[in-house]
């Protein structure tokens, strides 16, 4: 375990994402109705059932002719037709068939589909064919893909296209689903100014709460962003406060051991608790979660690339269960190096990479300010803290950015 001079052991990657989830765990989210069509994205409130058997009847899944398998093989004469929207109201009799459609109700009487491609026609309106089936060949039974009342989608479950589908076919005009947080951003620092401002050689526009915003947004929060803190605790204590109306606060700098670092000790005044204020990461070492009147905050640090990375592996975590969802992945797949990598062990490192399909190829960066280094790349290198070298072909963890 690395220790800092304040006592305070530094978490592992690992430790301080499992801490996050556990203390998110507890809160409960609101909840409102909203219209099909704008649902995507967001997670259910309430378990979605079945109204009815699915598929409601007997189905064809082929184009063919319904008969009874027990008449197989044989010539069959064809006594009418059953397509997708109708049925056949008779029943099928022995040395009988249906032309039937895809997606049809089957017959009574049938208990097999013969594959039209498998049959011969003949002009005296009689079928043939060679093939021995089963019973219930290319039959999809009623109920077996969802029995009446059964449910199928889960409370805090993420709605997308096939969720979208299913509560379509179950009649679901509006839904009920968990209201997004409302996630406030602040930046700090004397050296910050606003986007539409000219920044003197010593300053930095405003980057960070922007790119935050986005993050935010593509979450599936609603960000806030509020007016830039300066450099003291009074000013950085006010605009705090303002931060601890939302459902989540991210302050971005002001984290670190400087003189002019006092987001720790303004959130100190509030009477906050601090679960972590360093991870074994880079970048992003100097990061702080927390909770001030009932309400979590993270502190990242400054840098944009520390702001950004921190943000994924952390805060999103955050605002996936704030939103109702039942579970917080980190998506992660392993690819093979084009070229070696060195890096010093001891701290998971995530680096800016590009890859491409089975490949990854590490781009070259000067560090967690260098934004266009992430603009190039599609993902990030997990580099183990316990491996410093990696060999041409060796596999490593990615994660797409």
């Amino acid at each position: 375990m690395e220790y800092y001079t304040d006592g305070v052991p530094a978490l592992s990657f690992l430790d301080a994402r499992s801490t996050v989830l556990r203390q998110m765990r507890g809160v409960t989210p609101a909840t409102e109705h909203v219209p099909l069509a704008i649902c995507s994205g967001r997670i259910l409130a309430e378990d979605i059932a079945a109204d009815r058997d699915y598929p409601p009847f007997n189905r064809s899944v082929r184009d063919g002719f319904a008969v009874r398998s027990q008449d197989l093989p044989g010539t069959f004469q064809v006594i009418g037709e059953a397509r997708a929207g109708g049925m056949f109201d008779g029943m099928v009799g022995k040395g009988q068939a249906v032309e039937i459609m895809t997606g049809a109700p089957v017959p009574e009487g049938a208990d097999a589909v013969v594959m039209v491609e498998h049959c011969e026609r003949h002009d005296d309106g009689t079928i043939s064919t060679d093939r021995v089936l089963p019973s219930s060949t290319h039959i999809a039974p009623r109920g077996c893909e969802a029995e009446s009342q059964s449910v199928v989608l889960v409370r805090g479950t993420r709605i997308d296209y096939p969720e979208i589908s299913w509560l379509a076919t179950t009649g679901h005009a509006d839904v009920k689903v968990y209201a997004k947080p409302r996630v406030a951003i602040i930046a700090t620092g004397d050296e910050i100014v606003e986007v539409n401002e000219v920044p003197a050689d010593h300053q930095i526009r405003n980057s960070n709460a922007w790119s935050l915003a986005a993050q935010v947004q593509r979450a599936g929060g609603v960000p806030v962003i509020l007016p830039i803190a300066r450099d003291s605790r009074e000013e950085t204590r006010i605009q705090i406060e303002l931060g601890l109306e939302a459902d989540l606060f991210l302050l971005s700098g002001g984290v670190s051991a400087g003189k002019y670092d006092v987001v720790e000790p303004a959130l100190a005044e509030l009477g906050a608790e601090f679960f972590f204020d360093r991870v074994l990461i880079q970048p992003g070492q100097p990061l702080v979660f927390g909770r001030a009147r009932n309400k979590f905050f993270f502190g990242l640090p400054g840098n944009p690339a520390s702001t950004m990375v921190t943000f994924e592996l952390f805060a999103r975590a955050a605002i996936d269960l704030l939103s109702g969802s039942v579970d917080a992945p980190l998506p992660m797949t392993l690819a093979r190096l084009t070229r070696p990598f060195r890096h010093r062990a001891g701290l998971t490192r995530f680096l800016p990479a590009h890859i491409d399909c089975t490949e990854v190829t590490p781009i070259d960066w000067q560090g967690s300010g260098d934004v266009p280094a992430i603009c190039r790349a599609n993902a990030f290198l997990v580099a183990d803290p316990d491996k410093s070298q990696y060999e041409a072909g060796d596999l490593i963890s990615v994660m797409p950015r």
